[in-house]
This record gives C-alpha cells, structure tokens and sequence, in this order.
C-alpha cells in the first residue's frame, strides 16, 4: 500500500470516528510504528492535516475548528512536484504583463509545503529551471484583465488597435472568444464587427480597451479552429495552400522532431534529408521559418514561395 493510499485511509478513520488509537491506526495499515509516525508527520506538516493527540488517551482525532480540514484533492510523488513547479516557472515567464503573478504564487507556496523533506531541496527549482522568452513583448496588465474578463464573460469590447505591420491606428468593436500564448505573445481571438470577419489581435498593440454592456457574439470552438487554426502560425485564413521543404541531411535530426503544423506530413528522403509538407493561408511567419534555417531549408513548392524566398535572399546578400 503507497503511502498516498494510507493517509486517505487516516483521514477516512478520523473523520468517521471522535478518535483513534494509534495501534488501530497501526493494524488497520499493517504497518511498523516508524512508518505510522513518519506517515502522521507527512500528513500534518506537509499536508496539512489538523491532527491532534491526546496525551492522557493516547488517541489522534482532527481538530474540526481549524481552517484547512480537508486534504488536497491531488497527490504527487516528489519528481512530478518538480515537474509542477517547473510548469510555475513556465507560467511565470509567460506572464509577461504580470496579471497571473497572485494567482500563481499561492499554488507555488502549496507545491513547496507538499515537496517538503525530499532529497532535493525545494528552492532549488527556481535557480536549477531557467525558461528564456525570446523576443516576447510586454503587454499593459490593466489591459490584459480587461480582455481576459470580457472573454470569460462573454462581453463586448471597445478598443483603439495600432497595426504592426503599417503603424495604422483603428477603433474596434469587438466579441472577444478566446486569449491565445503564441511564441511568447500574447493575442486576442476576436470577431471584429467592423470588418465583419474573425481577427487575431497582438494584445500588445491594443492601446486602449472599453467594456461595454452588449452581449459579445458567440462562436463555436470548431469555426474558431477551422478559421485560426488551418493556417501557419498566428496568420488566419481559409484559403490554404501547401507548401513543401526539403531540409539537409544535417538539419533533418532536428527538423524531424519538431511540429510546424498540426497537419504537417514529413518524411525523410533517400539521400538523409528530410521532406515537410504543411499547409498555410499567409506566408509571412512561414518565410521567417524558412530563412531562420539559411541553406538547410529549400522551397520545393509551390512556386509562388519559392519565388518569393529567392527574392528576399537576394534582397538581404544586396545589404551585404
């Protein structure tokens, strides 16, 4: 029996009876004395059980006035609380405007108590997990709560949007229907009702926000999917086309791991290089994949792509 099972077992025995003896407690787990002990210090110091004993009966009953009466309602090993805290450490360094800082912290703290006396001291998570967010922008955190609520409200919205791509500024109206964390950016999925389309917003590029008292515009998961999902990355669209790469020998062992698209089909070729079909409905962010990988990457199809990638390289060895 694990010892998770035995303190649900202590707790069961305590809460269904004013106390109980310790060689009960001891005959019912069919355990040594030590391992009773070490099983009552975990269940009070690291879980925080209201134990009390008697030391007249000798007998362990719960303390009812206490604040925390119940146990937590997930158990984990030491290794996977690590892992748990490592995810905090991600969520931290996703939270880049800070919104999620109070909410985070406290499960933080509950990890820590839980981790407790194992082999690996649980400080040392913070300095031994580093998690480096590349090119990720700040966004405003009154902002952020803003949408966040509106989201889970299911509210209109008002804001003046500034376009990255031409610097132009716009008034919105807006049905939020969901906040997506992509590449370390934040972005709001959102039916725009002056465009009357689906659009994804930088949240970071939304200047000012509004809630108003009008009912946001409600759609299923599957149309958001089928309209910001098909494509590559965060460029929406229905119109896809399919683009093929074929990646050097070299580059093949990594490439061959990775998922550039949900839908993606690869396959290494008999020369050791690797072949990857996706699908996309803008090539922007697709193109920046491609040069990131320099001569390692060619554009095999379709010919509208490769004709744009050999422009671009040309343009950038005329800087050199």
């Amino acid at each position: 029996m694990q010892r998770t099972e035995r303190i649900h077992i202590i707790e069961r025995m305590l809460r269904s009876r004013r106390s109980v003896s310790f060689t009960e407690l001891m005959e019912r787990l069919e355990v040594s004395r030590a391992t009773l002990y070490r099983d009552l210090a975990v269940a009070q110091e690291r879980l925080g059980l209201p134990l009390l004993k008697d030391e007249e009966t000798r007998k362990y009953r719960l303390d009812r006035t206490a604040e925390c009466q119940e146990l937590p309602g997930l158990w984990f090993s030491p290794r996977e609380i690590h892992a748990l805290l490592s995810l905090k450490a991600l969520l931290r360094a996703m939270d880049t405007g800070g919104v999620l800082a109070e909410h985070i912290e406290p499960l933080r703290e509950r990890l820590l108590k839980m981790l407790g006396s194992a082999a690996s001291p649980a400080g040392e998570v913070a300095c031994r997990v580093r998690i480096l967010q590349v090119a990720s922008r700040s966004c405003t955190p009154r902002h952020f709560q803003t949408l966040a609520a509106a989201v889970m409200e299911r509210q209109r919205l008002l804001i003046r949007y500034q376009a990255r791509s031409s610097g132009e500024l716009s008034q919105r109206e807006v049905s939020p229907q969901r906040l997506v964390h992509y590449r370390g950016n934040w972005y709001l999925d959102a039916w725009c009702h002056q465009k009357n389309a689906l659009r994804s917003f930088a949240v970071d590029a939304i200047l000012e926000t509004q809630p108003t008292d009008v009912q946001a515009r409600e759609l299923a998961e599957e149309v958001l999917d089928d309209f910001l999902g098909a494509g590559y990355g965060i460029f929406a669209g229905q119109q896809l086309t399919w683009a093929t790469l074929v990646f050097s020998a070299r580059q093949a062992r990594w490439v061959a791991t990775e998922q550039w698209h949900p839908a993606q089909e690869g396959q290494f070729l008999a020369d050791g290089s690797y072949q990857l079909r996706l699908p996309y409905s803008q090539d922007t962010e697709l193109i920046l994949d491609i040069l990131k990988h320099g001569p390692d990457c060619q554009v095999v199809a379709p010919p509208e792509l490769r004709a744009k990638v050999i422009r671009l390289l040309k343009q950038s060895l005329e800087k050199y």
